[in-house]
């Protein structure tokens, strides 16, 4: 079977499992030789044709999916050393803590930011000699209390306002690479971690109400889309008023 369009797999992915707890980064690259190829379905020879006039930037490639604990350092440092050359990563997974400074506790306060800065972070800092050699992409699925925040969410949004910080920096330090670096802020999107709030919150969960994960997708396929001669580095996505 063929492997997917990157696309369609980016897609696919963030609609199954847009922010899981097993802490998954997905990306385009093309692997080292020391790894298996896939399979793709054979077709009969095609005859030579023009190159087009204005060839893309990037040819049609597979999207890969790596799933990795990335609390673990020994994993990150395996996964990176597997990808030569890396076109777009994406940093989309979390964890939420929610509670008042007196109610959450030291482990809580790590935890969130261990997996919602550090991880990002150290993948990143991994990957970037492959990121540099296809002047690639960083996309960092931030929230929107990565703007603000509210009484019980310090822990998360003391997080997320690292995370933008960390893309901030890292778009100006990566520029002479040509990397791109785009931080999405989502509203409430309809995910398991939007049920954890609610529950926290004691209101009922709608997920018609928010956000729906392939709406995040599909703006990061805009972002990944775009030509190099423009830039989205900040991306603000909130659920439009029900009537």
């Amino acid at each position: 079977m063929a492997n997917p369009p990157a696309s369609c797999a980016l897609r696919r992915s963030w609609r199954d499992d847009p922010a899981g707890t097993h802490h998954r980064r997905c990306g385009r690259h093309r692997p080292r030789r020391r790894h298996s190829a896939r399979t793709h379905a054979s077709s009969p020879p095609r005859r030579p044709q023009p190159r087009p006039a204005r060839a893309p930037r990037r040819s049609p490639a597979s999207a890969s999916v790596h799933v990795a604990d990335l609390g673990d350092a020994a994993q990150i440092a395996e996964l990176a050393s597997g990808i030569a050359t890396l076109d777009v990563l994406v940093h989309s997974a979390g964890v939420l803590h929610m509670g008042t400074t007196e109610e959450l506790t030291p482990e809580q306060w790590r935890e969130s930011l261990e997996i919602n800065v550090l991880a990002p972070v150290e993948l990143t800092r991994a990957l970037l000699p492959a990121l540099r050699r296809a002047a690639g992409q960083v996309l960092l699925i931030n929230s929107g209390l990565g703007h603000r925040t509210m009484p019980g969410g310090g822990a998360y949004s003391a997080s997320k306002f690292a995370l933008r910080a960390f893309a901030d920096t890292l778009r100006q330090e990566e520029s002479q690479h040509g990397i791109r670096v785009t931080s999405i802020h989502p509203g409430r999107v309809a995910t398991p971690m939007q049920q954890q709030l609610r529950a926290w919150e004691g209101q009922p969960y709608d997920g018609e109400a928010w956000i729906r994960p392939e709406q995040v997708a599909d703006a990061a396929l805009t972002i990944v889309n775009l030509d190099r001669n423009a830039d989205i580095t900040t991306l603000d996505i909130t659920p439009a008023p029900r009537r």
